[in-house]
């Protein structure tokens, strides 16, 4: 009895793990690979764990008795880097022995059930801060600028408001895609007499914000690591949000236009050198904001928006030789997959808390636009130029986590311990030990 007691409660503590990092965005491969690492510390032979979208479960048995079998349900996503970071830094305390089962159920508890240090108010002016410096990195003026905080906040209010109300996250995509194109055309209208400022851009930094929400990271990690069943119905999720987001612009475009605010559309810019450092300023900003609105430690904004910039330099001047867009930010986002990894060990975070805010400000809020834009225009020219600026944001969204998750395989490789323990395991950790040796 004391044996089956303890098997169970072994169990719910790795379902719970797995909760967390699983509601935290982490990739499928990652949870089930921590918690079997987890079970196999605290001495449970050879359990069978099965992840998918919304549930967990797993179950394992002692010699000759029944097998134990639990499953738990997961309620809501959020992003939320300070549970994945304190839930990385248990199991690791588990692996090297550092705490007991006890310890470890009380430890999990506290981390479900407790709140953030940081107000949710600081959380709302993180996204602000976010679409600011991801307007001075699209090359917006100081009005730009300003509005793209405000409509940012705005935006954050009124989501977490649909939120507590149980809306889906489609409908909360295209109140904020609303949001931002109205806010936009009415604040270019009243300022149109006294200083010039660009909608276009307004519009383009609260589309990346939108985006920053999506989980394309783990979508795309689940598909190559072989966790189809789960990899399509996060990519169906993220397909479904940007819909959201191109609805509600498309709406606020329709509104403007019946009001008399005329929105442009937006024709990229030659970058010289003198731009790419502007725009690798603001995505340092706009990184190390989103970051710091997703609740990440402290002590990892300074390196995540140093990062950040250097990848934007990489992209931008990648793209100065004629290379396409996909390619340009591929080769950024590989290069923040290869150094996230030694960044993330010194900084005693999960890679996946450096990757995801580095890439954000490469994410294709100009190519939507620009696409929706040209749809609304009549003609077929501007028509069939809109759908390919569409087709070049979805490759561009492509490129980035591929790129990432290359970047990691090459700065990542899988010991032998971790391939024996791990064996469902067909990718890079972006979450979890990598290494796993038996505590005596």
């Amino acid at each position: 009895m004391d044996e089956s007691r303890r098997l169970a409660q072994t169990l719910d503590l790795c379902l719970r793990i797995g909760e967390v990092l699983l509601s935290s965005g982490a990739g499928a491969a990652d949870v089930t690979a921590t918690m079997r690492v987890v079970a196999q510390a605290l001495d449970v032979r050879n359990p069978q764990v099965d992840v998918t979208f919304t549930s967990l479960s797993m179950t394992a048995q002692h010699a000759d008795e029944l097998p134990v079998f639990q499953m738990r349900q997961v309620m809501q996503r959020d992003i939320d880097y300070e549970d994945l970071t304190r839930v990385d830094h248990l199991v690791r305390d588990i692996v090297a022995g550092r705490a007991d089962m006890q310890t470890a159920r009380a430890r999990v508890a506290r981390i479900a059930s407790s709140g953030h240090a940081r107000p949710r108010w600081a959380a709302s002016a993180g996204w602000g801060l976010m679409c600011a410096g991801t307007g001075l990195q699209l090359g917006g003026s100081v009005a730009v600028v300003v509005v793209a905080f405000v409509a940012a906040v705005s935006i954050d209010r009124l989501q977490l408001a649909m939120s507590k109300r149980r809306l889906p996250f489609f409908y909360q995509q295209i109140a904020g895609g609303g949001v931002a194109t109205i806010l936009a055309a009415v604040a270019t209208k009243l300022t149109e007499s006294f200083v010039h400022m660009d909608a276009s851009l307004v519009v383009s930094a609260n589309i990346i914000m939108l985006l920053a929400g999506i989980g394309f990271m783990g979508a795309i990690q689940d598909a190559l690591s072989g966790f189809y069943l789960t990899g399509g119905a996060r990519v169906l999720e993220a397909l479904l949000a940007t819909g959201g987001i191109i609805a509600g612009v498309s709406g606020g475009f329709s509104l403007a236009a019946t009001l008399g605010f005329d929105l442009p559309v937006l024709v990229p810019a030659r970058t010289d050198l003198v731009g790419v450092s502007v725009a690798a300023g603001g995505a340092a900003v706009g990184a190390a904001a989103f970051a710091y609105a997703s609740y990440a430690p402290m002590r990892s904004l300074i390196p995540i928006g140093l990062l950040s910039g250097f990848a934007l330099a990489i992209s931008e001047t990648i793209a100065l030789q004629d290379f396409g867009r996909p390619w340009s930010v591929g080769v950024a986002a590989f290069v923040v997959g290869l150094v996230s990894y030694a960044v993330a060990s010194r900084l005693r975070v999960p890679p996946f808390v450096i990757v995801v805010p580095a890439v954000v400000p490469m994410l294709p809020g100009l190519s939507i636009y620009r696409g929706l834009a040209l749809l609304t225009a009549t003609g077929h020219p501007a028509v069939a130029e809109g759908l390919l600026s569409m087709v070049t944001a979805a490759s561009t969204a492509t490129a980035l986590a591929a790129g990432v998750i290359l970047g990691e395989y090459v700065a990542q490789p899988v010991k032998r311990e971790a391939r024996r323990v791990e064996t469902r395991l067909a990718g890079p950790r972006l979450v979890g030990v990598t290494r796993f040796r038996r505590h005596r």
